[in-house]
């Protein structure tokens, strides 16, 4: 088991939570992911780490709470155990050697796109980000990401923080100013990943997407988290999960993620007792 270390919560619905987990902080790498489970009887869930202290052998998650495991999750406190942490798990962004990269990320997914952003300022690439939110209340790891971030632009759907307009809004202003990179890296819900490839694939400008798809066992043995590259059927876990953003089946990827909502709502129904657990045929 591994014990909780620290735990707040960065919004109303993003918690930010530290796990001792010694062999996993000494070989993480930016991009990789764990997979957990909070109890004995829990859900493996994958998730993305957002710092590794090797020195205290702490790993950090930032994750939603948005289902009936990271519910659970949310519910436990610095002290308490999880039952299974596994990792570090699918292959570290490639980002050696860039000289300018712009970082885009999109409401929980800056957890994951912030560790890329710092590692790429720790090896001297200038780094542009923008991050967007659809509010004030749900903006996380603002003050962090301007630490490492030579220009920075916070967006927000209602303009109640930053500037109104999207992430896709921020990028194209900063291409058509001129800007040049050597990649776009771009991490968040799958239909903002989407809409930023189009955008950058009109500019000829190279991008980088992760996938978080539906994922079971984190080795390539399951499955569940193929998805459609150029085509081909590629798997999150062992070939991911960054990939070239022009060459995803997004749409495909948006479907199968949504296949067992109504199973995942029913669920959360049963542990929290609220509403009424429908699922379809």
């Amino acid at each position: 088991m591994f014990q909780i270390t620290a735990k707040a919560f960065l919004n109303p619905t993003v918690v930010k939570m530290s796990v001792h987990a010694p062999e996993v902080a000494a070989k993480a790498q930016p991009g990789q992911f764990i997979i957990l489970r909070a109890d004995a009887d829990g859900e493996r869930i994958p998730l993305t780490m957002a710092e590794a202290d090797r020195a205290k052998g702490d790993v950090t998650v930032i994750f939603q709470i948005v289902g009936a495991e990271t519910t659970i999750l949310s519910r436990k406190n610095a002290g308490d155990f999880i039952e299974d942490f596994v990792g570090p798990l699918g292959i570290p962004s490639h980002i050696e050697g860039l000289k300018k990269v712009c970082v885009i990320g999109g409401g929980v997914g800056c957890a994951i796109a912030y560790p890329v952003a710092k590692k790429l300022h720790e090896q001297g690439t200038i780094v542009h980000s923008v991050i967007g939110f659809r509010n004030r209340e749900l903006v996380i790891l603002e003050d962090e990401f301007r630490a490492v971030s030579d220009l920075l632009r916070l967006m927000s759907d209602d303009g109640s923080v930053g500037e109104k307009g999207l992430v896709t809004n921020a990028l194209e202003e900063l291409i058509l100013a001129g800007e040049k990179y050597d990649e776009v890296i771009a991490i968040g819900p799958v239909i903002m990943m989407k809409f930023v490839s189009a955008l950058t694939k009109k500019y000829n400008q190279k991008t980088v997407v992760s996938m978080n798809p539906i994922m079971i066992d984190g080795t390539g043995m399951c499955g569940g988290c193929r998805l459609l590259v150029d085509g081909a059927v590629k798997f999150a876990c062992v070939d991911g999960p960054d990939f070239d953003g022009h060459l995803v089946d997004y749409d495909l990827l948006m479907k199968r993620n949504s296949m067992y909502r109504e199973h995942e709502q029913a669920h959360l129904c049963r542990l929290t007792g609220e509403g009424a657990a429908v699922v379809g045929k």
